[in-house]
């Protein structure tokens, strides 16, 4: 997709606010890297699109917007029965999207693709680890993207551990087999995830309550790819430091997976990546580009962590809401260090917990999983990892996401 990168607004005001403290965070990832320094073009590019969206999925919006006498509207329901397969009589802008979303791009690799979700089933409880404490909650350290959550009551309240869930929820479909082919549910649930944030852009484009030029458009360009690297390149840098090895070509793989699932939810192509090194490279961009961090990130962990109390656990249930408590927090000390911990409003706490993950994957990946059984031995403990997080959050009931009519 072209951007016509000097038509766009200028930046917002938290752009390139808290460049030492963006850099001084990111000094690990470019030394360890061997990044270089980002131009002054590259940031600026990305101080533009966080006053850009994702068109497509815009347009899409605002035929559901259309009034109800309108034979253009497109309904809730129709858009859910296009996600099994696209009428021919469906109104246009239905249409239109959906050949957006079904012209896959030809780099697409299924072989590929099938290779990188096996490779993040097998991550199992370490994903669920680095996305939570690496990705999710360190990724509240800086304002906007955060403080739109909280403005949307996303996170917070009785609802935290529910949606939470069902960012897991959605995580575990695009790594099944298959999950990412047409029709399947990964695939179903990335194009529902791309229309809810353009439903949430629309909202709060208009309902007075988001300053855009403070924070830039409530989920842009620019946030939407930094998120989209939480879920590739920090996820790798993360499971490595709990003692992972992961493979070039299982670096690969991952990426591509991620890759697909970032075109097929709207990032712009050129923020797409194949390679580990050019996704850190971008989200060390990224970083120097933040702004400061805001109430809203404190708010957000504080919520998170209050509530490992009100997941659901099959033996002890109150030991083990303070042991996964106590973990939690053990983990964020251990990424995050001491001024993350402060940024977030959390008081310091032991790194025990990185230690016996070390030990748990030198026997898993390094020993077991080098064993003629050990790709099997890892997808077993992936799949009990995915069943213990979908009972912690769900308990017995089915998954759901949340109804987009109220985003």
């Amino acid at each position: 997709m072209e951007r016509p990168e000097g038509s766009a607004k200028r930046p917002p005001v938290r752009f390139h606010s808290a460049e030492r403290r963006g850099r001084r965070i990111g000094r690990l990832l470019k030394v360890s890297m061997r990044l270089r320094e980002p131009t002054t073009a590259e940031l600026d590019i990305i101080g533009r699109r966080m006053m850009m969206r994702d068109e497509p999925a815009a347009a899409l919006v605002q035929a559901m917007r259309a009034p109800r006498d309108s034979a253009d509207r497109v309904s809730m329901q129709q858009f859910r029965d296009a996600l099994e397969e696209v009428p021919a009589d469906a109104p246009p802008a239905l249409r239109e999207f959906f050949a957006t979303v079904e012209n896959t791009p030809e780099w697409v690799d299924s072989d590929l693709l099938e290779r990188g979700a096996g490779v993040y089933r097998r991550l199992g409880q370490n994903a669920n680890d680095v996305l939570l404490q690496l990705s999710l909650i360190g990724g509240y350290r800086f304002g906007g993207p955060p403080d739109l959550l909280v403005a949307t009551g996303g996170l917070t309240g009785s609802t935290v551990m529910r949606r939470l869930g069902e960012t897991q929820a959605w995580g575990i479909e695009v790594g099944r087999r298959g999950g990412m082919q047409r029709g399947g549910e990964g695939w179903k649930l990335t194009v529902h995830v791309r229309l809810m944030h353009a439903l949430v852009n629309h909202s709060f484009e208009n309902n007075g309550r988001w300053d855009v030029a403070r924070h830039g458009l409530p989920i842009n360009q620019a946030d939407l790819a930094g998120t989209l690297s939480l879920f590739s390149g920090t996820l790798l840098m993360g499971v490595r430091a709990l003692g992972v090895p992961v493979s070039r070509e299982d670096s690969r793989a991952l990426m591509h997976l991620w890759k697909y699932v970032g075109w097929l939810v709207g990032v712009d192509d050129d923020w797409l990546f194949d390679e580990e090194v050019a996704q850190h490279q971008f989200s060390y961009a990224v970083l120097l580009a933040q702004g400061d961090v805001t109430d809203a990130g404190a708010q957000l962990t504080t919520a998170l962590v209050d509530s490992q109390k009100d997941l659901n656990y099959r033996w002890f249930p109150a030991a083990s809401a303070i042991y996964t408590r106590l973990r939690l927090l053990s983990m964020l000390q251990a990424f995050l260090g001491p001024r993350g911990m402060r940024d977030l409003g959390q008081r310091q706490a032991l790194p025990w917990a990185i230690g016996s993950a070390w030990l748990r994957n030198t026997v898993n990946h390094r020993i077991i999983g080098k064993t003629p059984v050990g790709e099997r031995y890892l997808e077993f403990l992936g799949a009990k990892a995915v069943e213990r997080a979908h009972f912690r959050h769900f308990g017995d009931r089915q998954t759901h996401l949340g109804a987009l009519e109220n985003r």
